[in-house]
């Protein structure tokens, strides 16, 4: 192969590089590179390549690598340039494994997770960083520098983002809508990935499984009309796995595969990520859409530009002597830097909730250290493979004298032949006496769930792939978690297993051996419940004789809450619950440890325990952090990026995107928090005073410098996290309550005095104004507040903003967009195709949406309305529209409903308007569910109605 074709010319532009490189592609070629396994082209000297290296916290799934804590835990930091530097580890030890095994380890790493927190039962919490989205953007950012590299033609790695858009739910998370309001969708959800693309910071991003609107995310518009529009250069954007089958599948939105792949591609999509390593689906998919006139070369061209430009951008056609990371050898993984890096991290992420009589630090003496998560370290889905572990029992009882208990029940089973037991082979049910053999550990995980550890060999029962119960495995885990059972109630003091992965019951055969076989819980072998050792009474006499306890409990990352699988509460587990209550009845002096991946509702521990702890599962060497701050070397530097609520009740429906409408996150959230967004405190005591503002009054483009002295008035030195929170007082929407702006991490020294600075631009204070569709800075004041936390505010001032003024609707001067609307009952947010706008239909008879102070002027003679039906009783049915109020206000006019051809058939529909004069609140009400409206076009007298 010569070296002087111009796509190997490191010298040249890299668009006429790309360029070069495409053009000598055949459309077979261009076709094979559209799937996640891109074919080589040896003709040319071009490589395989693959997308995909996941990379959360660490690189996942090739084995042994520095296991940082979860995102969650790297946001409580609050600490940018630390969460960089993780990240630009993290991608040195991606380029290492992939400088020994390229075909492995892709350099398009699948991270960070950008989806702003909304609500903490999404399963996949753990995985992003904060329910605030500009905080959300910042640590994406951050996170994502590190992995691209700072050199100024190389990635390190090519960061993509996860998951645009909407997405918070795994409850049939392929088939839900997730409900965007224009100004959700522009305040809420598009930040926190506008942030790293606009930045540089990532390159790439990944379309999520749900549907946003009613439309897959996959065929989104906003990949280009937004997500693109934000960076000069390219950006990558590939499927989530199996989700563009989704389309013409269970989504059911084209009609067969070809259809669905080739709307994607149009959408936007680059990248098919199906059929794991076997491209042979996709690219018959693309070839028919191609044979069929739904796609053309352009639009195969657009994706492979993307694609190779990433490819060009790692390095790959370059001499390595001029990348500078095509140098990173595997020596990097888990090197001493890096574990110092995980310590670190794991220590500063740590959120000290509650601290009463000074019990922490710690003054030394014996620590019974207690629980189920005391003396382990658990490894998540998109977690690294542990190089080693380091628990809270052992980072304590390298520097204390320590004792640990476990504090779960151990427990027999008696069935009808005799007792469960398990050695080496498969468990039995027929065991002739109660010993080791017979007992099992018992780990209550929540909501029924618990897994059963064998005493035998200290290894978990699970079931194979034959339904077989063996205890084989170390902990329970993987993408189907074959270790949990529910104990079903029997009657007369019996349980049945119910097997959660097979959903069957667990039956002794004919030759005694346990399976999950039983399809009903009648088939299912009875057992009585045998308590050997009572784990809360054991562990609050281990208790009983400590100088203090430290419980350590939370959640097992890979059970109820988790990738496919929602929390349907915030409370504890039973066991747990019950363990913390007899530990501190047993010895006042206990500290509470949560690690978790989430919130919990622990109202019970802080209104007794005298200290709280949260942290989240903090990677290997969570153990010596963890020991670093209970004992003082560090003072507790983390806070809450999430709000902990004091119950399940008080959050809206896990699937209502629409924050502004349900009061959701700090931002709206009107009641009392267990811990409050931002909170944390320190081992020291921080005063604030004198806030300034070096102007109260600022024009829509200006600027005004924040200052405020902040005194360490304690008598040890530690970390405060100042926070710049702002509120408008009056608006014409629906405002925040608060909102963060920025932020400060300090070290002061005991009786140490500063100043911190903050820039606070008038821009940044926008909405999104739904009458114009554009950002708007408001004419208002606004409270500047400084505190330390949402719910701490220690000084407020005012600053007077000049901004514009938000004017009435002017229906006749422009078409009147149904998704604009101000207030709504039973609707819900559909899809216009092929328009690619969204839609209003009604979700319930007598559903309506509002528009408030809509101006008519002289007077509306007619409207136009583009309209379709979604279900029969629709076809047929009135939209009403009534001023002033949306059940008994006057009729204006009546649109029918005609009957639909179709998902995407629309119709335009025109009908007389009276009374509708001035400037009056329209109300639209929808006689039938399915009745669905896109837009209204009004005319004035003497005029024709036409639809936009």
């Amino acid at each position: 192969m010569a070296m002087t074709e111009a796509f190997r010319d490191p010298d040249r532009p890299l668009g006429a590089r790309v360029a070069d490189l495409l053009g000598r592609l055949s459309l077979a070629e261009k076709v094979a590179l559209l799937h996640q396994h891109q074919a080589p082209v040896p003709r040319l000297g071009v490589g395989p390549f693959r997308t995909g290296t996941e990379a959360l916290h660490g690189l996942a799934w090739v084995g042994p690598a520095t296991v940082f804590p979860q995102a969650l835990g790297l946001a409580s930091t609050w600490d940018t340039d630390l969460v960089r530097a993780v990240g630009a580890a993290v991608g040195d030890e991606v380029r290492g494994f992939h400088h020994k095994d390229p075909a492995r380890v892709s350099l398009n790493v699948w991270a960070p997770v950008v989806n702003p927190l909304r609500d903490p039962r999404w399963g996949r919490n753990e995985e992003g960083y904060a329910e605030d989205p500009w905080l959300t953007g910042e640590m994406g950012t951050a996170y994502a520098s590190g992995l691209r590299g700072d050199h100024p033609t190389y990635l390190r790695t090519a960061p993509t983002l996860k998951h645009f858009l909407g997405y918070n739910n795994e409850t049939d998370r392929h088939l839900t809508s997730s409900n965007l309001p224009p100004r959700v969708l522009h305040e809420y959800e598009l930040p926190a990935f506008r942030a790293p693309i606009e930045a540089g910071a990532a390159v790439a991003a990944m379309a999520s499984y749900n549907l946003v609107n009613g439309r897959p995310a996959h065929l989104s518009p906003l990949i280009n009309d937004e997500l693109r529009r934000w960076s000069e250069g390219e950006v990558l954007v590939v499927s989530d796995a199996a989700a563009a089958s989704n389309i013409a599948g269970d989504q059911g939105y084209h009609a067969d595969h070809a259809a669905g792949y080739a709307a994607a591609v149009r959408a936007g999509i680059d990248s098919f990520t199906e059929d794991d390593g076997d491209s042979g689906p996709t690219l018959a998919r693309l070839t028919e859409a191609l044979d069929r006139g739904l796609l053309d070369e352009s639009d195969v061209d657009r994706a492979v530009r993307r694609l190779l430009t990433t490819r060009f951008r790692l390095g790959e056609f370059d001499p390595a002597e001029r990348n500078p990371y095509a140098a990173v050898t595997a020596d990097v993984v888990n090197c001493a830097a890096h574990q110092e890096l995980a310590r670190e991290a794991a220590r500063r992420s740590i959120v000290l909730l509650r601290n009463e009589d000074g019990l922490l630090p710690l003054a030394g003496g014996t620590v019974a250290v207690i629980g189920p998560l005391a003396d382990t370290l658990h490894e998540d889905w998109y977690s690294g493979t542990l190089p080693y572990a380091v628990t809270a029992y052992g980072g304590l009882a390298a520097r204390v004298h320590a004792t640990f208990h476990e504090g779960v029940d151990r427990i027999a089973l008696r069935g009808p032949d005799g007792y469960a037991w398990a050695a080496d082979g498969p468990v039995r049910a027929d065991g002739a006496a109660p010993g080791p053999e017979t007992s099992f550990d018992i780990f209550d995980w929540g909501e029924g769930v618990v897994a059963l550890r064998a005493v035998a060999n200290a290894m978990h029962v699970g079931a194979d792939d034959n339904g077989v119960l063996v205890n084989d495995r170390p902990q329970p885990g993987g993408w189907v978690v074959r270790e949990t059972f529910r104990f079903v109630e029997r009657g007369a003091g019996q349980v049945v297993l119910h097997h959660l992965a097979t959903g069957r019951y667990v039956a002794a055969g004919a030759d005694g051996v346990l399976r999950a076989s039983a399809e009903q819980v009648a088939g299912g072998t009875p057992f009585t419940v045998e308590l050997v050792a009572d784990g809360a009474r054991d562990a609050a006499a281990a208790a009983a004789g400590a100088d203090v306890a430290v419980v350590v409990v939370g959640n097992h990352p890979m059970i109820n809450g988790r990738e496919t699988e929602d929390r349907a509460g915030l409370a504890l587990p039973p066991a747990q619950e019950a363990l913390i209550r007899a530990v501190h009845a047993a010895n006042p002096r206990t500290v509470l440890v949560v690690t978790s991946g989430y919130p919990y509702a622990i109202g019970w521990a802080d209104e007794h325990l005298p200290a709280v702890l949260w942290s989240s599962h903090g990677g290997q060497e969570y153990g010596n952090a963890l020991a670093d701050v209970l004992l003082g070397a560090a003072d507790p530097g983390g806070r809450l990026t999430q709000t902990w609520y004091r119950d399940a009740a008080e959050l809206p429906d896990l699937l209502d995107y629409d924050v502004i409408a349900c009061d959701a996150t700090y931002q709206y959230y009107r009641g009392t928090p267990l811990y409050p967004f931002g909170h944390g405190l320190s081992y020291t005591t921080f005063a604030y005073d004198d806030l300034r503002l070096s102007s109260v009054e600022v024009a829509a483009g200006g600027a005004v410098e924040v200052s405020v002295n902040v005194t360490n008035t304690g008598e040890r030195a530690g970390e405060e996290v100042v926070q710049l929170y702002t509120r408008q007082r009056r608006s014409t929407v629906k405002q925040p309550l608060r909102r963060l702006r920025a932020y400060r991490k300090i070290t002061l020294d005991p009786g140490e005095r500063v100043t911190v600075r903050f820039t606070l631009r008038a821009a940044d204070l926008w909405f999104w104004d739904v009458t114009r569709g554009a950002r708007v800075v408001e004419t208002a004041r606004h409270a500047v507040q400084i505190g330390r936390s949402s719910a701490d505010i220690a000084l407020t001032a005012t600053l007077s903003v000049r901004g514009e003024e938000v004017g009435p609707r002017r229906p006749l001067d422009r078409p009147l967009w149904a998704v604009d609307h101000d207030d709504y009952s039973g609707t819900v947010l559909l899809d216009d195709e092929p328009r690619g706008v969204d839609a209003v239909g009604a979700a319930e008879p007598a559903g309506w949406i509002g528009f408030q102070r809509v101006d008519f002027g002289a007077g509306a003679a007619a409207v136009a309305a583009r309209v379709t039906s979604r279900t029969r009783e629709a076809a047929g049915a009135r939209v009403t529209l009534r001023l002033d109020d949306p059940l008994s206000g006057p009729v204006a006019g009546n649109i029918v409903v005609p009957t639909a051809n179709g998902r995407h058939d629309w119709a335009e529909v025109h009908a007389p308007v009276s009374g509708a004069s001035g400037v009056r609140d329209l109300y639209l009400s929808f006689e039938a569910p399915g009745a669905t409206v896109s837009c209204l076009t009004f005319t004035g007298g003497g005029m024709e109605a036409s639809s936009d």
